[in-house]
């Protein structure tokens, strides 16, 4: 049997550049011709030991309406997201609950309860990106039993 190949730092980063590459295009195309600026760190975080063989990335957008929430759920995967409009409350584990602003950004790792993702506006959309890794033909999203 083939032993499964470990999940590549670098794998990660490039999918992870090339989405967050796709979430700034329209920022940067409302810059009208303004100089690019210095590159800014966005986000690091350790990452579990885990192997991806068999896994598949799915990249989806969230909307939320003002004042909109989700019920508390966990992916089987890791998960970014990427804030691209608005703000949106996150409770993740057993971290704090957090606000993250337009260009910050989150990781949830394997299983992890997110109790709390909502529109920090009760007048105005948010908007995230969410990288999702997961085994192909997984369930991406589960609430959370009561």
């Amino acid at each position: 049997m083939a032993e499964a190949n470990p999940i590549s730092r670098r794998s990660v980063m490039e999918a992870m550049g090339a989405v967050l590459l796709y979430a700034t295009a329209s920022t940067a195309q409302n810059a009208q011709g303004a100089p690019p600026g210095p590159r800014k760190q966005v986000f690091q975080h350790d990452l579990p030991d885990l192997t991806l063989k068999g896994w598949s990335v799915t990249v989806v957008e969230v909307r939320y309406a003002p004042g909109q929430s989700s019920v508390p759920h966990h992916h089987p995967g890791l998960t970014f997201a990427y804030v691209l409009e608005g703000e949106v409350v996150s409770k993740i584990g057993e971290d704090p609950e957090r606000t993250y602003k337009t260009g910050e950004m989150f990781m949830e790792t394997p299983n992890q309860v997110h109790a709390v993702s909502r529109n920090a506006s009760t007048t105005k959309p948010a908007r995230l990106l969410a990288l999702l890794l997961a085994e192909k033909g997984a369930t991406l999203t589960t609430p959370e039993k009561p």
